[in-house]
């Protein structure tokens, strides 16, 4: 649970600065004229890979990205520990981070309602803590491991595909959505993935899935970050890596929680997640924070 609260803060801090980036990169090609501003409302609005490439440019993007893969490293030792479950209440509460970090270095003003859902998230997050029993033994079936690559699959070619031809209201909802059922994805496969070995890993459907949930996932949530509204983009991509995720920990990898206390585990992870989804604005910076 340790490492899945450092995850949680190396996720939430790298949000800010990656918000930051994305969003200026954003700026300086409609400045520029980089592709037209026509362009940049179709064929960016979902997986854009050359926003990518400009904001990966920007010293605060590279922050970002490093604090993303330590989080990672401590996400994978959590997920082979605790269930997944709990792992994404942590990373849900991400935000909470997000919030304080933004309250500290970008001077934002915090509510005292959003204040309470950063307790709010502590809460659920302790109540899980005292919850959770040991991650399930079950290793996952072959149609599993499949099932997790077409889902990954299927993200990426939404985000190409459908992304631009969708109506601008409901977009940054879907895409959000997307690209947290994207780490969601990345999530379930970690735990499908018994041999680390070369050999193994390339004849593990789950390896494949992991490498394209994840990519795809990062492209849709820099788009998502870039433009449309990130607050409904940052609250679908709460709801897509939790709950889904935690279902399939649940009735397919054995995922359980201490004798007697399924009720504490379930109030804890609607918990925390709520107060996540309060606090889901903090997933875009103020205006004044960007270059």
């Amino acid at each position: 649970m340790i490492c899945a609260l450092g995850a949680a803060v190396c996720f939430g801090t790298a949000s800010v600065l990656q918000a930051v980036a994305a969003r200026a990169a954003a700026a300086t090609d409609a400045t520029d004229g980089a592709g037209g501003a026509g362009e940049a409302g179709g064929a960016g609005a979902g997986v854009d890979a050359a926003l990518f490439l400009r904001a990966v440019r920007q010293w605060r993007y590279l922050l970002g990205l490093a604090l993303d893969g330590a989080g990672f490293v401590l996400q994978i030792i959590a997920l082979r520990h605790i269930p997944i479950y709990a792992v994404s209440a942590a990373l849900a509460a991400s935000l909470a981070v997000t919030a304080v970090v933004a309250a500290r270095l970008l001077r934002v003003r915090l509510s005292r309602a959003e204040w309470a859902a950063v307790g709010t998230v502590c809460a659920g997050l302790a109540m899980l803590g005292l919850a959770s029993g040991a991650e399930g033994t079950e290793e996952g079936s072959t149609a599993l491991r499949f099932a997790m690559l077409g889902a990954a699959v299927g993200i990426l070619l939404l985000g190409a595909v459908l992304g631009p031809r969708l109506p601008e209201g409901p977009r940054a909802l879907v895409l959000g959505l997307a690209a947290g059922t994207g780490f969601g994805v990345v999530e379930v496969s970690v735990r499908l993935i018994d041999d680390p070995a070369p050999a193994a890993l390339l004849t593990n459907p789950a390896f494949y899935a992991l490498l394209v949930g994840g990519g795809a996932a990062f492209l849709l949530l820099t788009s998502a970050l870039a433009r449309g509204s990130v607050t409904v983009a940052t609250a679908g991509m709460v709801l897509g890596e939790t709950v889904g995720p935690a279902l399939v920990g649940v009735l397919w990898l054995g995922d359980r929680t201490r004798p007697g206390l399924a009720w504490l585990a379930l109030l804890g992870f609607a918990v925390a997640v709520a107060g996540a989804l309060a606090l889901s604005r903090f997933g875009e910076p103020p205006p004044a924070a960007q270059p």
